[in-house]
């Protein structure tokens, strides 16, 4: 799929020569177009706000889907942005320098939500569920004011699979993060175009272009956080059986309702009416009298 032009675009230049890389940088491209064709998130002549937080996984979403985009395999506008939340210490320059010397457009937007997580969050408690609304919502209207249909986030499949085992232990339900949903106003799609790739891909991939990754702990990376055990959980059922990640993702894409426990999903009632016939002729089928 790729050939000697590796520097198709700024955001490549500088790529590492070696078959590992080439092999990987393959791969992520191939798996992102997968889950944009899987869940039919891309529309000809669609604009997509490519949300980046300066983090591993957004970089990477960046760079595959500008290289997508090069091949012809994706017939969308792209427009990265970044929200700048005001936590402190925040880099406020490195995004905008370095999508500026990319040539990637863009849009930086400042909106304090973090003056108002702490005004409403008590000394110890979770920020990250408030902080995320703020965030989203802050993007819905970018979206909006830019004429975007989809706002795309780097979300990976390990944060997919995180999220099931959240809800399973933690919120008493089967639900994770879809590829692709439509937002409550219906007016906006949401994608995640990394729905196949690994974690471990996106860093191993960011950190060998080079690109100037900001840490994920400006809000004070709060300890014990759920996520985090459940990452830990993961991590450890990963080192005794390699690959338990993807089988497990697998099943996230083979759901049985009739297996399940779900009335809402299956009629578990209507079996009766199908088995009328079958339980008049179990004496028989049995063998008895």
């Amino acid at each position: 799929m790729l050939d000697d032009a590796d520097d198709i675009h700024p955001l490549f230049h500088g790529a590492p020569k070696g078959l590992e890389f080439r092999k990987l940088r393959k791969r992520l491209v191939q798996q992102a177009r997968d889950a944009i064709d899987t869940y039919g998130m891309a529309k000809p002549g669609e604009r997509w706000l490519v949300c980046l937080s300066g983090g591993k996984d957004s970089y990477t979403l960046l760079a595959v889907l500008h290289e997508l985009k090069w091949r012809g395999l994706l017939p969308v506008d792209l427009l990265a942005c970044n929200l700048d939340q005001g936590q402190p210490g925040f880099p406020a320059t490195v995004l905008p320098e370095f999508l500026t010397r990319m040539g990637v457009e863009h849009r930086i937007e400042y909106q304090d939500t973090y003056s108002v997580v702490i005004d409403k969050i008590k000394p110890g408690g979770t920020m990250c569920s408030l902080c995320s609304r703020l965030r989203r919502g802050n993007l819905y209207r970018i979206a909006r004011e830019e004429g975007c249909s989809t706002v795309v986030l780097g979300h990976h499949r390990d944060d997919i699979l995180e999220t099931f085992f959240m809800n399973l232990f933690h919120g008493g339900r089967l639900a994770s993060m879809p590829p692709r949903l439509l937002n409550e106003e219906g007016d906006l799609f949401v994608a995640r175009p990394l729905a196949f790739v690994a974690e471990a891909d996106c860093d191993r991939f960011a950190r060998s272009m080079g690109y100037p990754i900001i840490p994920c702990d400006l809000c004070g990376s709060q300890e014990g956080l759920q996520r985090a055990q459940v990452k830990k959980l993961l991590d450890e059922w990963e080192t005794r059986v390699p690959g338990r990640r993807q089988v497990m993702f697998r099943s996230l894409m083979n759901v049985r309702p009739s297996h399940l426990a779900d009335p809402g999903l299956f009629d578990f009632a209507g079996l009766m009416q199908l088995a009328g016939p079958v339980a008049e002729n179990l004496p028989q089928l049995r063998g008895e009298d």
